[in-house]
C-alpha cells in the first residue's frame, strides 16, 4: 500500500482545485498543512513535509503543486527516502517573486525516487524551459502541457483526469476512476 501525500503550493489550494478534490476523495490521501501560507519559510515548510512523510507507515507518493514541488525537493535524505514517488506539477521559480527567494537555490540533483513533472508552456508563475531544466536535473520524466497555465483552478483545472493518470502511473494503482458525477471511487 501506498500513501498519497497532497502537498499545495503559496497560498494553499483552495475549494475546487484539483489537489484539495483528490485529497478529500482519494482513499487514505494525507495533505500536508503549514503554519503560513502567505509569508512561506523554506525551513518551516520542509520541516512540515517532512513530519508528515516520517509519521507514514507505508511508502509515500507525493503530489505537489507549485511551491510545494520545490519543498518537496529540498527534503532532508531521512524523508527523501521515504518517498517512493512524486507528481511535480507546475513548480515556482523561487527567483522571480520576493515572496519566495527563501526557497532559492532550488537544487539540481538528481531525486533518489521516481518523478514526473509537469508543466504548462505559458505559466506565468515558472517558464517552461526552466520547469524542463529542473526535469532534467532531477531525473523526471517530464511531460509539456500546451496552454495550461498554472494547472489550478483559475486555469479551468478541476479533478484533472490527466494528472489522476499520471498519479496512477506512480503508484500502481488503476482502481482509482473518475465517476459521473465526478467523485474519484475506489474499486
Amino acid at each position: 500500500m501506498t500513501r498519497i501525500l497532497i502537498v499545495p503550493g503559496w497560498r494553499d489550494s483552495g475549494p475546487g482545485h484539483w489537489q484539495s478534490l483528490w485529497a478529500e476523495q482519494l482513499p487514505g490521501a494525507v495533505r500536508v498543512s503549514q503554519d503560513d501560507w502567505i509569508t512561506p519559510s523554506r525551513a518551516a515548510w520542509v520541516a512540515s513535509i517532512a513530519r508528515t512523510v516520517l509519521a507514514q507507515s507505508e511508502p509515500v507518493v507525493v503530489v505537489a503543486h507549485s511551491l510545494g514541488c520545490i519543498a518537496t525537493v529540498h527534503l532532508p535524505p531521512e524523508a527523501a527516502g521515504r518517498i517512493s514517488g512524486a507528481l511535480l506539477v507546475a513548480p515556482a521559480d523561487p527567483e522571480r517573486r520576493n515572496a519566495l527567494a527563501d526557497f532559492a537555490p532550488v537544487p539540481y540533483q538528481p531525486l533518489p525516487y521516481r518523478s514526473v513533472l509537469v508543466a504548462s508552456s505559458n505559466d506565468p508563475f515558472c517558464p517552461v524551459r526552466l520547469a524542463g531544466a529542473y526535469a532534467r536535473a532531477w531525473g523526471s520524466e517530464f511531460v509539456r502541457m500546451q496552454n495550461a497555465g498554472h494547472i489550478n483552478v483559475e486555469s479551468g483545472f478541476g479533478q484533472w483526469p490527466l494528472g489522476l493518470a499520471l498519479l496512477q502511473s506512480l503508484t500502481g494503482n488503476s482502481h482509482w476512476a473518475p465517476s459521473a458525477d465526478p467523485v474519484l471511487l475506489a474499486a
